[in-house]
C-alpha cells in the first residue's frame, strides 16, 4: 500500500489513468481530461522490479499446471507404463547434471498420467 502512495503522483486522482505531460506546466489525464500541475511530476524518480513470474505471466508461459499446446505434441515412445502397462508413453529430456553425463528422460503415461524418470 505504501508503494502505491509513493507512485500516485503519476496517476489521475479522479479515474486512476496514467497522466501525460501536455506541456512544461501541466499534466493531463487522457481519459477524463483532468489537469494537474507539472511540478508534482517533473524530476520525480521512478523505480520498479520485474520478476521472472511477471514475465512468464505477461508472455503466457506456465511452468506447471496447465497443459500447453507444446505438451500436447510431445514425442512418443513404445514403452510400457510402470503403473497401468499402457504400451506408449510421451517423454521429454533435460540435461540436469553436468555436460559429460547423460540426460534425464521424463516419461508420462497418456492413459493414467503416471510420471517417472530414467537416467
Amino acid at each position: 500500500m505504501e508503494k502505491s502512495k509513493e507512485s500516485s503522483f503519476l496517476f489521475c486522482n479522479l479515474c486512476g489513468t496514467m497522466l501525460l505531460l501536455k506541456s512544461p506546466r501541466h499534466a493531463e489525464c487522457p481519459l477524463c481530461k483532468t489537469s494537474r500541475n507539472a511540478k508534482d511530476i517533473v524530476d520525480k524518480k521512478i523505480a520498479y522490479t520485474v520478476t521472472t513470474e511477471d514475465i512468464r505471466r505477461e508472455l503466457g508461459i506456465s511452468l506447471f499446471g496447465e497443459k500447453t499446446q507444446e505438451e500436447a505434441e510431445l514425442p512418443k515412445i513404445k514403452k510400457a507404463c510402470e503403473k497401468c502397462q499402457h504400451p506408449e508413453l510421451v517423454y521429454t529430456t533435460r540435461q540436469t547434471r553436468s555436460a559429460d553425463e547423460g540426460q534425464t528422460t521424463y516419461y508420462t503415461c497418456p492413459n493414467c498420467g503416471h510420471r517417472f524418470t530414467e537416467g
